[in-house]
């Protein structure tokens, strides 16, 4: 079966779904075209989203087979610069906060081309990659990392933890949000902690509040299954036997969280810092249905409003390029129709993309050079998280007179 669609909560199983956004009909956010292949068979999924009225929630119920989502990704970790040094810093920080030594395990889920332990392996520790999308998976042995191609799950952890050892820390960044069964990923990650003190589990995931505060509407695709708060997160990971020590705030990806968790012993809960978050949380409505129908309602004028500065600009005989061919520039783009009309093409600098049409709306993916060789007089930006290292990438377009367009939270011509 390669779509379904939920009817229960993944984290508590309450039939309570009750839907605030509907994009209708989507293709996948990765599916890129090559350009003899035609559109005809391009498949489109529903896709809505949904907060759970009994655990708060926020997650689409539309699900799309993982084997079709992951097991050719076009998304490479060491592509961007900025990531890069992302990634240096949380394996420091990792190693420092839980003072690793030469031998601990350091064990990455949804590990792709190995960026991070490549970190992790710097730092002296030893490392194993857990990683499904098999093109992905080869590369990170060919730079050294161990990495074994499957689906993570608590089955497999134990044939890991069996094979290898347990390990000091599992990480799992920007994965857990793609996980159909959660609280088995969780339950997983536990299983493999070697189950000596200090014994870890580290996850990132962006954080709900910034989505809704800052209408990231792009965020919103078929990879991305939930899109969790604190509160959320609290419960998910009791379910799954792990307590949250502390979370972190992140600028990463438009807004993040660095989740701290151990195994649960006895009467330990949740630490205090982790617990602050609730009160501030329902401040900011996270698990109201009204908020988050405000948000889509807010979305959709943003969309609009992009749309309408596009056609005015192309109006006035100005060309028009876009700059990034990320999930969420794809995401965005479908969610606004915008096409070839608008948009001329997009440039990028992954190897994986470059030649491709984006799915959808089947935009040319050009290399980064290409913005300095047309010269469009602007480019909209859809990775507009990354933005000083698209400036930088650019510097020479936006020298002579090229300038770009953000779209998030609302469009903006910049100077």
């Amino acid at each position: 079966m390669t779509y379904h669609r939920r009817t229960t909560c993944r984290v508590c199983g309450a039939e309570r779904l009750r839907p605030f956004q509907d994009l209708g009909p989507m293709p996948l956010a990765n599916a890129f075209l090559s350009p003899g292949q035609g559109f005809q068979g391009e498949r489109t999924y529903p896709l809505q989203v949904c907060l759970c009225a009994g655990c708060g929630l926020v997650q689409t119920p539309d699900v799309v087979d993982p084997e079709i989502l992951f097991q050719s990704y076009p998304y490479l970790s060491g592509i961007s610069s900025a990531m890069g040094a992302h990634f240096r810093a949380c394996a420091r920080r990792v190693v420092e906060r839980l003072r690793l030594v030469p031998g601990d395990l350091v064990v990455e889920v949804a590990s792709n081309d190995g960026t991070l332990l490549e970190s992790f392996r710097a730092e002296g520790v030893r490392t194993l990659g857990v990683e499904p999308a098999v093109d992905v998976a080869e590369r990170a042995r060919r730079k050294g990392i161990e990495t074994v191609a499957r689906f993570f799950d608590v089955r497999l952890a134990e044939v890991l933890r069996a094979e290898r050892g347990g390990a000091r820390v599992v990480v799992a960044n920007n994965v857990l949000a793609h996980v159909d069964e959660p609280v088995d990923f969780l339950s997983g990650c536990r299983a493999l902690l070697d189950g000596g003190a200090g014994a870890a589990v580290v996850v990132e995931v962006p954080w709900l509040g910034d989505l809704v505060g800052g209408l990231e509407y792009d965020t919103i695709y078929h990879e991305h299954l939930c899109y969790f708060s604190v509160t959320a997160l609290l419960r998910l990971f009791s379910e799954a036997g792990l307590a949250i020590d502390e979370v972190e705030r992140l600028p990463v990806h438009g807004g993040s969280l660095r989740v701290w968790a151990s195994p649960r012993k006895g009467s330990h809960a949740h630490g205090l810092q982790a617990m602050k978050w609730l009160e501030a949380e329902r401040e900011e409505g996270l698990a109201d249905f009204e908020r988050l129908s405000r948000f889509a309602r807010e979305a959709g004028e943003s969309r609009q409003a992009l749309v309408a500065l596009l056609k005015s600009l192309r109006a006035g005989g100005a060309s028009i390029a876009a700059c990034g061919a990320p999930a969420k520039g794809n995401a965005l783009l479908n969610a606004c129709r915008i096409g070839p009309e608008l948009v001329e093409y997009v440039v990028d600098k992954s190897p994986l993309k470059v030649g491709s049409l984006t799915p959808g709306m089947h935009l040319p993916v050009l290399p980064v050079s290409a913005l300095e060789e047309k010269r469009p007089d602007y480019a909209l930006l859809l990775a507009w998280n990354l933005q000083d290292e698209m400036r930088e990438q650019h510097r020479g377009w936006l020298a002579k007179g090229g300038r770009f367009i953000v779209p998030i939270p609302r469009p903006e011509v910049l100077a």
